[in-house]
């Protein structure tokens, strides 16, 4: 059965002063190796370890849904030995973070176009995702090989497999076959590195998150960090259409 999404620009969605959801574009390991004239590979793999540290203070804050953007379905462009070392990382990480993820009550999800991935990495997806199926402290999802226009297009495609008889489906029998349709939208979006741009993340997502940017490189970005961006968070007036006197009156 399909579930429900629900919707933002459909509905107004209950506001709490901790976000539900946090969307994060993990940028700047590259830069930061080469800070420390260290080759790009050593500020993916520093990357990898800030992950853990971002999921437990996520835990901490009572975030319920982290999702993390690890590899765009743009990042194929990259050079080729480091699209490797890339994949590498994810099977070491899935091979060495599972169990700790399951043992703390975290959820693992993988989101994306998984065909393009070799048997290996997506038999240790799939046994991650089944092992912590039943898991309900946080739900981490992994963005790879994502695009934010594929994830529409292929919940177009899937809606069609089900709708033979074809017609134009409307946004709230669309929603249900997007890739994270498990998970509230997300309310807070955070991009580190200095860039300001979505870059093909989250596009029907995001549509109503707040979005924050900060110049701090993802290797560097700790608890305190993810605390100062819950901060700015909480100082914004979240409208979803309506006006600050409508906001007052409730």
């Amino acid at each position: 059965m399909i579930k429900r999404f629900f919707s933002s620009t459909l509905d107004v969605p209950a506001i709490s002063a901790v976000p539900r959801h946090i969307a994060i574009i993990m940028d700047g390991n590259g830069r930061w190796a080469k800070k420390r004239l260290l080759p790009r590979v050593a500020g993916h793999a520093q990357g990898v370890e800030r992950v853990r540290d971002i999921v437990e203070a996520c835990i901490h804050q009572g975030v319920e849904y982290l999702t993390l953007f690890a590899f765009s379905s743009e990042n194929w462009r990259r050079p080729q030995d480091e699209v490797s070392r890339l994949m590498e990382l994810f099977v070491h990480a899935l091979e060495r973070e599972v169990g700790k993820l399951h043992r703390n009550g975290v959820r693992l999800k993988v989101v994306g176009d998984l065909s393009r991935f070799d048997t290996h990495l997506r038999d240790l997806i799939e046994r991650g995702e089944k092992r912590t199926h039943g898991n309900a402290r946080l739900t981490l999802t992994v963005c790879a090989n994502y695009g934010g226009r594929w994830d529409i297009l292929n919940a177009f495609k899937h809606w069609l497999a089900d709708h033979p008889d074809g017609g134009v489906p409307d946004e709230e029998a669309l929603a249900p076959y997007l890739s994270m349709a498990y998970a509230p939208e997300p309310d807070l979006f955070i991009r580190t590195g200095g860039e300001q741009r979505v870059s093909n993340f989250l596009l029907w997502q995001l549509a109503y998150a707040e979005l924050y940017f900060t110049e701090v490189l993802w290797p560097d970005f700790d608890g305190k960090q993810l605390e100062a961006a819950i901060q700015s968070y909480q100082r914004r007036e979240r409208r979803f259409g309506r006006t600050s006197e409508q906001l007052d009156k409730r």
